[in-house]
């Protein structure tokens, strides 16, 4: 047995890439993007005449070069979406843009966009999660979708403030990321490397896990970000694992078996009091967490960044096509 073979026996395994190829390869229940990885995916050969049909139809939306560009990279996201399950029984995660982070009803209105377009292809929405970062306007615009039965993946997740925040609202999912947490803590420690069993990226994904299935929340929890195998293998038992096409080909390629590190039944040994936020209470907890407040901000400027660069390409792709 490989140790993803074992990791399947615990945990749903998702796939962290655009690249439909590698998705195929490595057999995932489900499969996560975003603007950065789709960048990288469509300038790849094989993906070419997406290209150019999400080209063609943008270019006939008129608007403007900017408003082509934006209809571009909504029907990108939803082409390499609907690719993507067709190789994956599960559901694909498809982002809506940071710069939306602080824009409650501009997300929702994405969100609809996105799935509106997923249903001219004919896929239902029950194989699509909305993917919006956890702030506290991304919390309440999901908290709204999730009632229309619109599922939400909520990323960019750092705290527990924004854990205990996502339950109460009812998400179907959230994505905290175990690497990030660790390069903050890393790089406080001067650089050196954290001992495993200390690891603040694995300690706070299991926080959450204990605390979710303590107190009967819904939300699943799917941690991702992962710098190594170790990390992952600390985290088995977990709801969901997003890993990269590297990491997954390392557990491959690695006879084994994992041992269970969380479940329902150890989770109930926590002590972990109950909380219930209101827009005050989330803000400060938040905030009274240096590394969640600054790996927050930098990840939406990180994610904006990505976005531009999908944009720049869009504009030149549309441009050429018009031309």
């Amino acid at each position: 047995m490989t140790l993803l073979e074992s990791l399947k026996r615990y945990t749903i395994v998702v796939a962290d890439t655009g690249d439909i190829e590698a998705i195929a390869k490595h057999k995932p229940q489900d499969a996560t993007t975003n603007p950065s990885l789709l960048f990288h995916a469509a300038q790849m050969p094989a993906y070419r005449h997406f290209v150019d049909e999400c080209a063609k139809i943008a270019g006939k939306v008129g608007g403007g070069h900017e408003r082509m560009a934006e209809e571009f990279i909504d029907r990108l996201f939803v082409m390499f979406g609907c690719e993507i399950l067709k190789v994956v029984p599960g559901r694909v995660s498809t982002e809506v843009p940071a710069r939306l982070s602080f824009d409650t009803a501009g997300t929702i209105e994405k969100a609809h966009k996105l799935i509106s377009l997923y249903k001219e292809k004919g896929v239902d929405q029950e194989c699509i999660l909305i993917k919006i970062a956890s702030t506290w306007e991304g919390i309440r615009a999901a908290e709204l979708l999730e009632k229309e039965g619109i599922h939400c993946n909520l990323t960019l997740l750092f705290s527990f403030a924004q854990a205990v925040a996502c339950a109460e609202a009812g998400v179907r999912l959230i994505s905290p990321f175990v690497g990030r947490i660790y390069d903050w803590y890393k790089k406080e420690h001067g650089g050196s490397e954290i001992p495993a069993d200390q690891d603040p990226g694995v300690a706070s994904v299991a926080r959450i896990y204990n605390y979710y299935k303590k107190y009967g929340y819904k939300t699943q929890i799917m941690g991702a970000s992962f710098r190594n195998v170790n990390q992952i293998i600390r985290l088995a038992g977990s709801d969901l694992l997003t890993i990269s096409p590297e990491l997954l080909g390392q557990l491959e390629q690695q006879e084994g078996t994992m041992e269970r590190s969380l479940s329902p039944e150890t989770a109930k040994a926590s002590q972990e009091e109950r909380l219930h936020l209101d827009e005050k209470s989330f803000r400060w907890m938040h905030n009274e967490d240096a590394m969640a407040t600054e790996k927050l901000a930098e990840g939406i400027r990180k994610f904006n960044s990505d976005a531009r660069h999908l944009q720049e390409f869009a504009l030149s792709t549309v441009a050429q096509k018009i031309a």
